[in-house]
């Protein structure tokens, strides 16, 4: 009985301790890139409802003009305050686009005498497996994209805050973890839900990858064009000493 009551004791204290240290990272993290984060995981839901480009090889959607700030929101908290903390704020993205689905479902599926809104109601409302895909992937994708950057960042020994150094972890970690997220999405969107409740229309594993390769090169390119931007927001983070609070706490962890 003494085991069973300190053990609930010590999953208390950890949870506690969890929860105090994602208090400390959300005061920490400056709320304009939070606020970035969080508003390009609703809005690239969204825009993934259009598709931009289709063709044998390749398939674009509307998501692909924000997913980059995305990943670099994420490539920008790992490089400052660690993998584990962009783990913490990719799951609160995460929960808060659920949140904001949820509420656009229940708007579309209140009626309306005042017109036609059969089009806002298709968007907003949504199909729920396409969201369980958007969801899996984006935050698998996301927890890999921020474990490969701090450990490539690790392994850089000379000039490990010089722009090479921020370059090589950033592109690698979002190639990486775009494809996947590419990847993910078409397997469990094109290949499982989409023949039972499309008419049998669906993807090859072929067609998902060489769609997903092509996707992350394209997104690729996006962030190459403004990383620049992330790089210069690490460095003055960095001389300004951002989130001390933060890092100082995880200091005395270790």
């Amino acid at each position: 009985m003494k085991d069973k009551t300190q053990d609930k004791k010590i999953k208390s204290s950890r949870l506690y301790e969890e929860l105090y240290e994602i208090k400390i990272l959300l005061r920490s993290i400056p709320a304009s890139v939070v606020t970035l984060f969080v508003v390009s995981v609703v809005c690239m839901n969204l825009l993934a409802n259009k598709t931009l480009l289709q063709l044998d090889w390749i398939a674009l959607d509307g998501g692909i003009l924000i997913s980059w700030l995305s990943f670099m929101c994420m490539d920008i908290i790992t490089k400052h305050f660690g993998p584990k903390a962009s783990n913490s704020i990719t799951v609160l993205a995460v929960m808060i686009n659920l949140l904001t689905c949820l509420i656009f479902f229940v708007a579309s599926a209140i009626p309306s005498n005042a017109g036609d809104f059969s089009a806002f109601d298709s968007i907003f409302g949504g199909t729920w497996f396409i969201l369980v895909g958007s969801t899996v992937a984006f935050l698998a994708s996301g927890l890999i994209n921020n474990s490969l950057n701090w450990m490539i960042g690790k392994s850089i020994r000379r000039k490990p805050d010089g722009k090479l150094a921020y370059a090589l972890r950033t592109y690698i970690s979002t190639f990486i973890g775009q494809f996947l997220d590419n990847f993910i999405f078409s397997i469990i969107v094109f290949v499982f839900f989409a023949p039972i409740f499309w008419d049998g229309f669906h993807w090859t594993i072929l067609q998902c990858a060489t769609c997903a390769l092509t996707g992350a090169v394209a997104e690729l390119l996006m962030e190459i064009a403004f990383s620049p931007f992330g790089y210069r927001i690490t460095k003055r983070w960095q001389a300004e000493k951002v989130g001390e609070e933060y890092l100082e706490h995880i200091r005395r962890d270790k």
